[in-house]
């Protein structure tokens, strides 16, 4: 560990991995500024088009998120005019998400800026490695962590 670090960090996996997502997040911003993006909002807009104008229900439980933060993610990049919401043809209190013209062509721009960050970070850390490390960070993000009452997560307490 870097000495700046505080001593005992890294006894906890939700700081370590908060740290780590700090770090690689300031990258991947700094290698996407060119495209006036942040890469939560590239990553948003590639997994929108991707997606198939997904259900925002949907969109935001895949991301792990709770609609009213996918909600306030989205407001800028719909105000810059990248993405639309519409009803669901068949359900009409259901609210997909969409590119629009403008919004393709921004991921492509972003995307050719994310190749770069990617690349350097599988250089630093090795591809296989870096496959590795989506591998178990997709398998905690699937894991259960819900417990039965909060009383039950504090030892000695029933």
């Amino acid at each position: 560990m870097p000495k700046d670090a505080l001593p005992g960090l890294n006894l906890c996996n939700n700081a370590m991995l908060r740290r780590a997502t700090r770090k690689l997040g300031q990258f991947y911003d700094d290698v996407l500024t060119p495209s006036g993006l942040k890469a939560t909002q590239q990553g948003l807009l590639y997994q929108i088009h991707v997606g198939n104008e997904p259900a925002m229900g949907a969109l935001a439980a895949a991301l792990v998120m709770d609609l009213s933060a996918l909600g306030h993610t989205l407001k800028p990049l719909i105000r810059d005019g990248y993405l639309e919401t519409f009803a669901d043809k068949d359900d009409r209190r259901i609210k997909r998400v969409r590119l629009t013209p403008l919004g393709r062509v921004k991921l492509d721009e972003a995307v050719k800026l994310w190749e770069v960050a990617q690349r350097r970070f599988e250089d630093l850390v090795g591809k296989e490695q870096a496959a590795k490390l989506r591998e178990v960070l997709d398998g905690i993000a699937a894991l259960d962590f819900d417990l039965p009452s909060a009383s039950r997560a504090i030892p000695g307490k029933v």
